[in-house]
């Protein structure tokens, strides 16, 4: 299993944007991940993709674009031309989840579908084999910063199970609370993608990476 390592743009100083995500960038994070927020789906407003296509500039690494918006068939191409690389989408804001995630794939992105905390996994039961990853929120979406909420480790652990019985590939993406004293667990638990905002930018970039990816080289050496 490969396991990803995603700082999230929503801890960024955005007076040393470009610095920062370089930084991150050579220290080796694997993607970079970009949290849009409309003030609506969550209480919050981030940025659009007039923002994401500069800091696009900052960086080749894959851009993993994390819609907390309503209504967001209506912005996909946006998104791409803005440099997205994966689109994931909330299930909660989608009334087609199955025609979205083909819109997102058929405009050349890979797709992703997001859960928030207490949103069951049987809503992505009949999409598994579609999406390329599933988004579990660890937090309540809006605001970074937060405290991992700790039932949603059961949640990773049945989606795991769920995505091998089935014999897919698809990523388990975890959102929200990571860092130095939880990475362990959130891995055990079936998650290979963590994306870490204030847990990256904030104190040593470099140093902050490192430690994420090299216990994450732990267990791809499993």
């Amino acid at each position: 299993m490969k396991y990803i390592l995603s700082p999230s743009f929503l801890s960024l100083d955005f007076t040393r944007a470009g610095e920062q995500i370089k930084a991150a960038d050579e220290a080796g994070a694997d993607w970079m991940h970009v949290d849009v927020m409309d003030g609506a789906f969550v209480p919050n407003i981030s940025f659009g993709p007039p923002v994401i296509k500069s800091l696009r500039k900052a960086t080749d690494k894959p851009f993993d674009v994390h819609l907390m918006i309503e209504n967001p068939d209506r912005l996909i191409d946006a998104f791409v031309d803005a440099g997205a690389n994966r689109i994931t989408v909330h299930a909660e804001t989608v009334y087609h989840l199955d025609r979205v995630l083909h819109s997102i794939k058929e405009a050349g992105c890979e797709a992703g579908v997001a859960l928030n905390p207490a949103t069951p996994l049987s809503t992505v039961e009949n999409v598994l084999d579609l999406a390329d990853m599933v988004l579990i929120m660890t937090v309540n979406p809006g605001y970074g910063g937060q405290k991992f909420i700790p039932y949603c480790y059961d949640k990773i652990r049945a989606l795991r199970a769920t995505i091998d019985e089935r014999g897919l590939d698809t990523d388990i993406q975890i959102d929200g609370g990571a860092g130095r004293g939880n990475i362990r667990e959130i891995l055990e638990a079936g998650a290979n993608v963590v994306v870490a905002g204030s847990a990256v930018f904030n104190g040593d970039i470099e140093d902050n990476v490192r430690f994420f990816k090299d216990v994450m080289n732990e267990f791809e050496g499993r």
